[in-house]
This record gives C-alpha cells, sequence and structure tokens, in this order.
C-alpha cells in the first residue's frame, strides 16, 4: 500500500510579515517548523504502515510538501520520524497559491504516485482554514473523512474511523482510496531515531515543478487562486467600557437589567 502524508512547513513565530504587493506570507528569513497537527498525520500513518506490515501487507509511507527550496529542511525532519521517501513540489508558477489551488497541486502529486492512502493534519496553524486536504479529494477523487481521532480497522480496501465531534464521536466505513485528516487526540507523535537521521542526512529528495505534474498554468499560484487576500490590517484598538465588581448573583442581576433595557423582542 501507498501512503501519503502531506505536510507544510509553517513560520515558527507570530511575527510574521506580509509582502504589501501579494498580501501573502513573508517567508524567507523567517524560522519555520513542520505544521504541529501534520506530525500527528505523519505519525498515524508510520502507525498504519506497522498494522498493515502485522497484517502481511507492504506499505511506504511518502511525504509530500508545496514550498520554495527550504521546504527541503522539513521534509528530511519527518524522514527522522518514520516516512520511507519524500518529495517536494516548487516552482515559481506555485506561488501565492490559496488552498484550492494548492489542493490542485498537492493531488497531481497524490495522483502521480498512485497512493492508496493520503493523512493530512486537520489544519494549518498559518491559516487555520481547513480546507487543504478536503479540497485534494475534490481533484484526486478519493473518499474523504475529517478531524479522525481513531482508525479502528485497516485494511487495503476499508477503514473504519472514529471522527471527532462537538458533541462525542461517529464511526464510518471508508472506502479506499482516501484521504484523512487527523486531530492530535490520534496519537503522540515520536522522537527522531538515530537510523533516521543518518538515513534523512543522505536522502535524496526529488523537486516536482507544475511541468513535471503536466499541471494547468492558469490553474496554479495566484492565477488558479479563486480566493486572495485583498488588505490586511491591524484592528482598531478599543477603549472605554465598563467594569463592575461584586459577586455573581449581584452582577447576573445587573447585567440582565441592562439588556432588558437596550433588547427589544
Amino acid at each position: 500500500m501507498k501512503i501519503i502524508v502531506c505536510i507544510k512547513q509553517v513560520p515558527q513565530t507570530t511575527n510574521v510579515k506580509i509582502d504589501p504587493v501579494t498580501n501573502t506570507l513573508v517567508r524567507e528569513g523567517v524560522e519555520s517548523q513542520i505544521n504541529p497537527f501534520d506530525l500527528y498525520a505523519l505519525e498515524e500513518a508510520v502507525r498504519v504502515k506497522e498494522r498493515l506490515a502485522e497484517q502481511g501487507v507492504e506499505s511506504t509511507v511518502t511525504v509530500i510538501s508545496m514550498g520554495p527550496p527550504q521546504v527541503d529542511a522539513a521534509l528530511r525532519e519527518a524522514l527522522t520520524l518514520g516516512a520511507d521517501e519524500a518529495v517536494l513540489l516548487s516552482d515559481r508558477a506555485f506561488a501565492g497559491a490559496d488552498t484550492w489551488a494548492t489542493s490542485y497541486a498537492l493531488a497531481a502529486a497524490v495522483n502521480a504516485l498512485n497512493a492508496d492512502l493520503v493523512f493530512c493534519g486537520m489544519q494549518a496553524i498559518d491559516g487555520d482554514t481547513a480546507q487543504t486536504g478536503p479540497g485534494i479529494t475534490i481533484h484526486a477523487e478519493f473518499s474523504l473523512a475529517t478531524y479522525v481521532s481513531k482508525i479502528d480497522e485497516i485494511t487495503e480496501k476499508r477503514a473504519t474511523v472514529h471522527r471527532l465531534l462537538e458533541d462525542g464521536y461517529e464511526v464510518c466505513e471508508v472506502a479506499l482510496p482516501a484521504l484523512f485528516t487527523v486531530v492530535k487526540e490520534i496519537n503522540e507523535p515520536r522522537t527522531p531515531s538515530l537510523r533516521g537521521k543518518m538515513r534523512a542526512k543522505s536522502a535524496r529528495i526529488p523537486v516536482w515543478t507544475a511541468a513535471d505534474l503536466h499541471l494547468d498554468p492558469e490553474r496554479c499560484g495566484l492565477k488558479g487562486s479563486p480566493t486572495q487576500v485583498v488588505k490586511v490590517f491591524s484592528p482598531e484598538h478599543r477603549a472605554g467600557g465598563e467594569r463592575w465588581e461584586g459577586d455573581a448573583p449581584e452582577l447576573a442581576a445587573k447585567l440582565l437589567e441592562i439588556v432588558r433595557e437596550r433588547v427589544t423582542i
């Protein structure tokens, strides 16, 4: 079975800068890390590989990411955590991509690798949209299960998973090929192994361009992004307000009185 993990390199600081022309994040010169949620996706992919091995099913875990050349460091870190191979999608044509254009490129890579199962973190901490994983399934025509907190059973054909909901969870049977976005409750990521570090240092990580994946240039990067940031600004600081002190019943009664005065039903 071919298992793919999509990871994203995100800024390691909250002090990010925005390009005034493109209104996109400036990543050059900023310390980066693997998106924390993606570490849970990688760990679960490795665990699934180990479970399938017990069934006599041979599997490989390949990590892919789209971004500038420095994303190579994140991919090598993923190799130290149990991934077998890594592929970098890097091309000027990908610059400024929103989640739709990003998922279009990643889906092409997923199909090129003949993936059976794809793992993503539930969202990236820089954008918080949770859209890229589901977007990949639309382009790749895969089954989808989001917010997966547990994989009960898995075979080469299907999997039974728990999806975390606000008021509990639901159990779903999903046909493969499929993509799962996972939550942090699913596992505890392992630490890098010495063997993994040695292998990652010498690993050859291929770089795929838009041309390599036979992508339509009009559907990549800014050109292929239906959503674009028009303006970025800090909200105006608000001053004033009232401060009340007292015990809970007294304050609740006062608040209720004000609500009754200002709200008409």
